[in-house]
């Protein structure tokens, strides 16, 4: 019997802290915008940024790891357990119609 491998996604995400609302404005050039109100101080923004992740793509905030960026504004995030297209369909669906620089976004 075969064992499955483990499924891993990283995705790259751009963080808008101090923002006046938690939203996910949708992905340009492979990276999600994500505006949190949370401020950039003593990893509450990263913190935020990981329980906003996990619950909309319905898994623990233990399979979401900030692998790269931890005091950047560009983060890479290790999402496990969840395939590419998953993430991207999770995620779309949120930031459905959301604007981002201009231009609509959509799945």
């Amino acid at each position: 019997m075969r064992r499955k491998q483990p499924t891993e996604t990283l995705i790259r995400v751009k963080v808008v802290p101090r923002s006046s609302r938690t939203e996910i404005l949708g992905k340009e050039n492979d990276v999600y915008r994500v505006k949190m109100t949370d401020p950039p101080v003593e990893g509450k923004a990263n913190k935020a940024l990981i329980a906003l992740l996990a619950e909309k793509l319905g898994i623990a905030k233990r399979d979401i790891e900030i692998t790269a960026g931890k005091t950047s504004r560009l983060k890479t995030v290790r999402v496990q357990g969840m395939s590419e297209v998953g993430v991207t369909q999770a995620l779309a669906a949120e930031s459905t119609q959301h604007s981002v620089k201009g231009k609509t976004t959509t799945p």
